[in-house]
Protein backbone atom coordinates (compact mmCIF):
# COMPACT_ATOMS: atom_id res chain seq x y z
CA UNK A 1 0.00 0.00 0.00
CA UNK A 2 2.79 2.58 0.58
CA UNK A 3 4.49 1.52 -2.26
CA UNK A 4 1.30 2.33 -4.61
CA UNK A 5 0.82 5.35 -2.43
CA UNK A 6 4.11 7.01 -3.51
CA UNK A 7 3.31 6.31 -7.52
CA UNK A 8 0.21 8.23 -7.02
CA UNK A 9 2.23 10.65 -5.27
CA UNK A 10 4.60 10.80 -7.87
CA UNK A 11 1.67 11.20 -10.60
CA UNK A 12 0.09 13.72 -8.97
CA UNK A 13 3.47 16.03 -8.57
CA UNK A 14 3.91 15.01 -12.25
CA UNK A 15 0.20 15.98 -13.66
CA UNK A 16 0.46 19.22 -11.63
CA UNK A 17 4.04 20.16 -12.85
CA UNK A 18 2.62 19.82 -16.29
CA UNK A 19 -0.41 22.02 -15.72
CA UNK A 20 1.55 24.35 -14.39
CA UNK A 21 4.14 24.35 -17.94
CA UNK A 22 1.26 23.80 -19.80
CA UNK A 23 -1.09 26.80 -18.76
CA UNK A 24 0.35 29.83 -21.11
CA UNK A 25 -0.90 33.35 -21.82
CA UNK A 26 -2.43 34.53 -25.10
CA UNK A 27 -2.72 38.38 -26.82
CA UNK A 28 -7.10 38.20 -26.73
CA UNK A 29 -7.30 41.39 -27.40
CA UNK A 30 -5.71 45.00 -29.24
CA UNK A 31 -6.93 48.16 -28.47
CA UNK A 32 -5.58 51.48 -30.41
CA UNK A 33 -6.34 54.59 -28.85
CA UNK A 34 -5.86 57.89 -30.06
CA UNK A 35 -2.88 59.94 -30.20
CA UNK A 36 1.32 59.60 -31.09
CA UNK A 37 2.68 60.59 -27.60
CA UNK A 38 4.39 58.87 -25.62
CA UNK A 39 3.69 56.57 -22.40
CA UNK A 40 4.93 55.40 -19.60
CA UNK A 41 2.84 53.72 -16.58
CA UNK A 42 -0.27 52.25 -16.74
CA UNK A 43 -2.82 51.06 -14.01
CA UNK A 44 -6.11 48.66 -13.75
CA UNK A 45 -8.48 50.01 -11.06
CA UNK A 46 -10.22 46.43 -10.07
CA UNK A 47 -13.10 47.88 -8.54
CA UNK A 48 -14.25 49.79 -11.88
CA UNK A 49 -12.81 47.37 -14.49
CA UNK A 50 -11.29 50.70 -15.83
CA UNK A 51 -7.58 51.48 -17.20
CA UNK A 52 -5.55 54.17 -16.58
CA UNK A 53 -3.00 54.92 -19.16
CA UNK A 54 -0.49 57.58 -19.46
CA UNK A 55 0.03 58.98 -23.07
CA UNK A 56 1.41 61.70 -24.55
CA UNK A 57 0.36 65.07 -22.41
CA UNK A 58 -2.88 63.35 -20.92
CA UNK A 59 -4.09 60.32 -19.00
CA UNK A 60 -6.46 58.12 -21.36
CA UNK A 61 -9.09 56.16 -19.36
CA UNK A 62 -10.61 53.09 -20.73
CA UNK A 63 -13.06 50.26 -20.27
CA UNK A 64 -10.32 47.21 -19.71
CA UNK A 65 -13.28 44.82 -21.09
CA UNK A 66 -13.82 46.53 -24.40
CA UNK A 67 -11.36 48.93 -24.82
CA UNK A 68 -13.62 51.83 -25.48
CA UNK A 69 -12.50 55.73 -24.44
CA UNK A 70 -14.80 56.98 -21.50
CA UNK A 71 -12.61 59.56 -20.67
CA UNK A 72 -9.28 62.04 -20.55
CA UNK A 73 -7.50 63.45 -18.05
CA UNK A 74 -5.78 66.55 -19.83
CA UNK A 75 -2.88 69.26 -19.54
CA UNK A 76 -0.74 66.14 -17.69
CA UNK A 77 2.88 67.30 -19.48
CA UNK A 78 5.40 64.66 -19.37
CA UNK A 79 2.64 62.01 -17.53
CA UNK A 80 4.64 58.97 -16.49
CA UNK A 81 2.63 57.48 -13.40
CA UNK A 82 -1.01 56.87 -12.00
CA UNK A 83 -2.23 56.44 -8.45
CA UNK A 84 -5.54 55.27 -7.20
CA UNK A 85 -6.47 56.46 -3.77
CA UNK A 86 -9.75 54.34 -4.00
CA UNK A 87 -11.01 54.95 -0.26
CA UNK A 88 -10.64 58.64 -1.03
CA UNK A 89 -12.26 58.58 -4.39
CA UNK A 90 -9.11 60.49 -5.91
CA UNK A 91 -6.57 59.48 -8.51
CA UNK A 92 -2.61 61.15 -8.72
CA UNK A 93 -0.22 61.89 -11.58
CA UNK A 94 3.02 62.78 -12.26
CA UNK A 95 3.95 65.04 -14.82
CA UNK A 96 7.43 64.76 -15.72
CA UNK A 97 7.77 67.80 -17.06
CA UNK A 98 6.20 70.66 -14.79
CA UNK A 99 7.41 68.99 -12.21
CA UNK A 100 3.92 68.51 -10.62
CA UNK A 101 0.92 66.28 -9.52
CA UNK A 102 -2.80 66.28 -10.51
CA UNK A 103 -5.27 65.34 -8.39
CA UNK A 104 -8.59 64.24 -10.09
CA UNK A 105 -12.14 62.83 -8.99
CA UNK A 106 -12.26 59.42 -9.77
CA UNK A 107 -16.03 59.59 -10.70
CA UNK A 108 -16.12 62.14 -12.81
CA UNK A 109 -12.19 62.49 -13.93
CA UNK A 110 -12.39 66.23 -13.50
CA UNK A 111 -9.24 68.19 -12.05
CA UNK A 112 -9.00 69.17 -8.77
CA UNK A 113 -5.72 70.54 -8.12
CA UNK A 114 -2.77 70.64 -9.44
CA UNK A 115 0.11 70.66 -6.99
CA UNK A 116 4.44 71.44 -7.06
CA UNK A 117 6.46 68.89 -5.95
CA UNK A 118 9.67 69.36 -4.03
CA UNK A 119 12.26 67.45 -6.61
CA UNK A 120 12.65 67.20 -10.86
CA UNK A 121 11.49 64.77 -12.48
CA UNK A 122 8.23 62.95 -10.79
CA UNK A 123 7.93 59.93 -12.49
CA UNK A 124 6.74 56.31 -10.02
CA UNK A 125 3.85 57.49 -8.28
CA UNK A 126 2.64 54.94 -5.22
CA UNK A 127 -0.56 56.04 -3.14
CA UNK A 128 -0.11 53.92 0.56
CA UNK A 129 -3.90 53.39 2.09
CA UNK A 130 -2.08 52.43 5.09
CA UNK A 131 -1.10 55.97 6.09
CA UNK A 132 -3.45 57.62 3.22
CA UNK A 133 -0.26 59.21 1.93
CA UNK A 134 1.03 59.39 -1.77
CA UNK A 135 5.04 59.11 -2.56
CA UNK A 136 5.96 61.14 -5.56
CA UNK A 137 9.88 59.47 -6.60
CA UNK A 138 11.46 62.18 -8.31
CA UNK A 139 14.26 60.91 -11.10
CA UNK A 140 16.43 63.98 -11.34
CA UNK A 141 16.80 64.77 -7.49
CA UNK A 142 16.92 61.21 -6.23
CA UNK A 143 14.03 62.50 -3.37
CA UNK A 144 10.43 61.53 -2.41
CA UNK A 145 7.94 63.98 -2.44
CA UNK A 146 5.06 62.54 0.54
CA UNK A 147 1.46 64.15 -0.18
CA UNK A 148 -1.14 64.02 2.13
CA UNK A 149 -4.23 62.49 0.21
CA UNK A 150 -7.17 64.10 2.45
CA UNK A 151 -5.48 67.41 2.07
CA UNK A 152 -3.73 67.25 -0.86
CA UNK A 153 -0.74 69.24 0.31
CA UNK A 154 2.99 68.58 0.52
CA UNK A 155 4.09 67.29 3.83
CA UNK A 156 7.36 65.93 3.69
CA UNK A 157 10.50 65.41 1.30
CA UNK A 158 12.84 61.98 1.92
CA UNK A 159 16.36 61.83 0.80
CA UNK A 160 17.18 58.67 -1.11
CA UNK A 161 20.59 57.14 -2.19
CA UNK A 162 19.77 57.76 -5.67
CA UNK A 163 17.46 57.27 -8.74
CA UNK A 164 14.33 56.15 -7.53
CA UNK A 165 12.20 53.75 -10.20
CA UNK A 166 9.17 52.07 -9.28
CA UNK A 167 7.90 51.41 -5.94
CA UNK A 168 4.94 49.07 -3.83
CA UNK A 169 3.62 49.26 -0.34
CA UNK A 170 2.77 46.21 1.64
CA UNK A 171 -0.29 47.96 3.75
CA UNK A 172 1.20 47.92 6.54
CA UNK A 173 3.54 50.89 6.80
CA UNK A 174 6.60 49.71 4.52
CA UNK A 175 7.34 51.39 1.11
CA UNK A 176 9.56 49.46 -1.11
CA UNK A 177 11.41 51.29 -4.18
CA UNK A 178 13.90 50.33 -6.82
CA UNK A 179 16.83 52.43 -6.83
CA UNK A 180 18.30 52.36 -10.41
CA UNK A 181 21.61 53.84 -10.44
CA UNK A 182 22.92 51.77 -7.00
CA UNK A 183 21.03 48.81 -7.91
CA UNK A 184 19.25 48.46 -4.37
CA UNK A 185 16.04 49.06 -2.85
CA UNK A 186 15.18 51.36 -0.25
CA UNK A 187 12.55 50.88 2.53
CA UNK A 188 10.68 53.38 3.62
CA UNK A 189 8.48 53.72 6.79
CA UNK A 190 5.07 55.20 5.86
CA UNK A 191 4.78 56.38 9.73
CA UNK A 192 8.43 58.74 10.22
CA UNK A 193 8.79 58.75 6.47
CA UNK A 194 12.37 57.74 7.13
CA UNK A 195 14.70 54.90 5.09
CA UNK A 196 14.72 52.62 7.64
CA UNK A 197 16.61 49.84 5.43
CA UNK A 198 18.56 50.01 2.15
CA UNK A 199 19.28 46.40 0.44
CA UNK A 200 21.27 45.28 -2.52
CA UNK A 201 19.60 43.22 -5.37
CA UNK A 202 21.97 40.78 -5.78
CA UNK A 203 23.16 40.12 -9.17
CA UNK A 204 20.66 42.32 -10.27
CA UNK A 205 21.63 45.72 -12.46
CA UNK A 206 19.33 49.10 -13.09
CA UNK A 207 16.38 47.70 -11.82
CA UNK A 208 13.49 48.93 -13.20
CA UNK A 209 10.26 47.36 -12.20
CA UNK A 210 9.12 46.05 -9.04
CA UNK A 211 5.72 43.95 -7.69
CA UNK A 212 5.15 42.37 -4.20
CA UNK A 213 3.52 39.05 -2.97
CA UNK A 214 2.34 40.33 0.09
CA UNK A 215 1.21 36.89 1.12
CA UNK A 216 4.24 35.33 0.92
CA UNK A 217 6.14 38.69 1.38
CA UNK A 218 8.92 38.31 -1.51
CA UNK A 219 9.81 40.77 -3.86
CA UNK A 220 10.06 41.17 -7.41
CA UNK A 221 12.43 43.47 -9.19
CA UNK A 222 13.17 43.45 -12.75
CA UNK A 223 16.17 44.34 -13.85
CA UNK A 224 18.38 46.44 -17.19
CA UNK A 225 20.85 43.04 -17.19
CA UNK A 226 17.96 40.48 -17.82
CA UNK A 227 17.26 39.32 -14.47
CA UNK A 228 14.17 39.19 -12.69
CA UNK A 229 15.92 39.12 -8.71
CA UNK A 230 12.68 37.74 -5.80
CA UNK A 231 13.85 39.14 -2.28
CA UNK A 232 12.26 38.32 1.20
CA UNK A 233 10.42 41.65 1.82
CA UNK A 234 10.66 41.29 5.53
CA UNK A 235 14.94 41.39 5.37
CA UNK A 236 16.08 41.58 2.16
CA UNK A 237 17.16 38.22 0.93
CA UNK A 238 17.49 36.70 -2.24
CA UNK A 239 15.44 33.58 -2.63
CA UNK A 240 15.77 33.75 -5.99
CA UNK A 241 17.51 35.12 -9.39
CA UNK A 242 15.40 34.23 -12.90
CA UNK A 243 16.31 35.33 -16.38
CA UNK A 244 13.91 37.81 -18.39
CA UNK A 245 13.41 39.39 -21.38
CA UNK A 246 15.70 42.48 -22.90
CA UNK A 247 14.45 46.33 -21.98
CA UNK A 248 12.50 45.72 -19.21
CA UNK A 249 10.40 48.30 -17.20
CA UNK A 250 7.57 47.20 -15.74
CA UNK A 251 6.62 43.87 -13.22
CA UNK A 252 3.10 42.58 -12.16
CA UNK A 253 1.94 39.88 -9.55
CA UNK A 254 -1.36 37.38 -9.55
CA UNK A 255 -1.63 36.75 -6.03
CA UNK A 256 -3.76 34.58 -6.87
CA UNK A 257 -2.11 32.36 -9.35
CA UNK A 258 1.12 33.46 -7.82
CA UNK A 259 2.78 34.64 -11.05
CA UNK A 260 5.16 37.37 -11.24
CA UNK A 261 5.55 39.07 -14.67
CA UNK A 262 8.25 40.94 -16.48
CA UNK A 263 7.18 43.40 -19.39
CA UNK A 264 10.31 43.32 -21.57
CA UNK A 265 11.04 46.11 -24.37
CA UNK A 266 12.39 43.03 -26.69
CA UNK A 267 8.46 42.20 -27.34
CA UNK A 268 8.08 39.31 -24.84
CA UNK A 269 6.49 38.87 -21.49
CA UNK A 270 8.35 36.67 -18.98
CA UNK A 271 5.75 34.53 -16.39
CA UNK A 272 7.29 32.97 -13.45
CA UNK A 273 5.48 30.65 -11.45
CA UNK A 274 6.03 30.59 -7.48
CA UNK A 275 5.03 27.80 -4.80
CA UNK A 276 4.45 28.46 -1.33
CA UNK A 277 6.96 31.46 -2.03
CA UNK A 278 9.58 29.18 -3.15
CA UNK A 279 10.65 27.31 -5.87
CA UNK A 280 10.37 29.93 -8.67
CA UNK A 281 10.48 28.36 -12.27
CA UNK A 282 10.07 30.88 -15.49
CA UNK A 283 6.91 28.61 -17.34
CA UNK A 284 6.48 31.12 -20.23
CA UNK A 285 7.95 33.64 -22.31
CA UNK A 286 5.11 35.24 -24.53
CA UNK A 287 5.57 36.99 -28.02
CA UNK A 288 3.86 40.47 -27.63
CA UNK A 289 5.42 43.51 -29.44
CA UNK A 290 8.14 45.45 -29.75
CA UNK A 291 8.01 48.11 -26.93
CA UNK A 292 5.59 46.74 -24.54
CA UNK A 293 7.67 47.40 -21.80
CA UNK A 294 5.42 48.36 -18.92
CA UNK A 295 2.40 46.67 -17.26
CA UNK A 296 -0.90 45.93 -15.27
CA UNK A 297 -2.88 43.19 -14.03
CA UNK A 298 -6.36 43.38 -13.08
CA UNK A 299 -5.82 41.04 -10.04
CA UNK A 300 -9.42 40.10 -10.50
CA UNK A 301 -9.70 38.92 -13.74
CA UNK A 302 -6.15 37.77 -14.25
CA UNK A 303 -5.96 39.83 -17.43
CA UNK A 304 -2.71 42.13 -17.93
CA UNK A 305 -2.55 45.05 -20.33
CA UNK A 306 0.35 46.42 -21.74
CA UNK A 307 0.67 49.36 -24.11
CA UNK A 308 2.85 50.04 -27.27
CA UNK A 309 3.18 51.38 -30.44
CA UNK A 310 4.19 50.78 -33.88
CA UNK A 311 7.75 52.44 -34.68
CA UNK A 312 9.43 53.93 -37.70
CA UNK A 313 13.43 54.63 -38.18
CA UNK A 314 15.55 56.16 -35.39
CA UNK A 315 16.55 59.37 -36.75
CA UNK A 316 20.98 59.39 -36.94
CA UNK A 317 22.34 60.43 -33.67
CA UNK A 318 23.88 64.00 -33.05
CA UNK A 319 25.93 65.53 -30.06
CA UNK A 320 22.86 66.66 -28.54
CA UNK A 321 21.40 63.29 -29.19
CA UNK A 322 23.58 60.41 -28.97
CA UNK A 323 20.82 57.90 -28.93
CA UNK A 324 18.07 59.21 -30.30
CA UNK A 325 14.27 57.49 -30.02
CA UNK A 326 12.53 56.02 -33.01
CA UNK A 327 9.35 57.97 -34.22
CA UNK A 328 6.26 56.51 -33.35
CA UNK A 329 3.75 55.64 -36.32
CA UNK A 330 1.16 57.75 -36.27
CA UNK A 331 -2.69 55.87 -35.70
CA UNK A 332 -0.62 52.98 -34.07
CA UNK A 333 -0.87 53.19 -30.09
CA UNK A 334 -2.59 50.34 -29.01
CA UNK A 335 -2.98 48.38 -25.41
CA UNK A 336 -2.65 44.54 -25.53
CA UNK A 337 -5.24 42.39 -23.41
CA UNK A 338 -3.06 39.83 -22.34
CA UNK A 339 -5.16 36.44 -20.63
CA UNK A 340 -4.28 33.08 -19.31
CA UNK A 341 -4.71 30.33 -22.28
CA UNK A 342 -6.73 27.78 -19.98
Amino acid sequence: MKKLNYIFACLLLLFCSFNIKAQSYKIANKYTLEGDGGWDYLISDDSTGRLFISHGTAVQVVNASNGSLIGTIPDTKGVHGIALARDLNKGFISNGKDTSVTIFDLTTLATITKIKVTGKNPDAILYDPFSQKVFVFNGRTSNSTVIDAKTNSVIATIELIGKPEFSVTNGKGKIYVNIEDKSKICVINAATLKVEETWSIGKGEEPSGLALDNKNHRLFSVCDNKLMIVLDAENGKTIASLPIGENVDGAAFDPEKERAFSSNGDGTLTVVQGQNGNNYKVIDNLNTLKGARTVTINTKTHHLYLPTAEFGAAPDPTKENPKPRPAIKPGSFTILDIVPDK
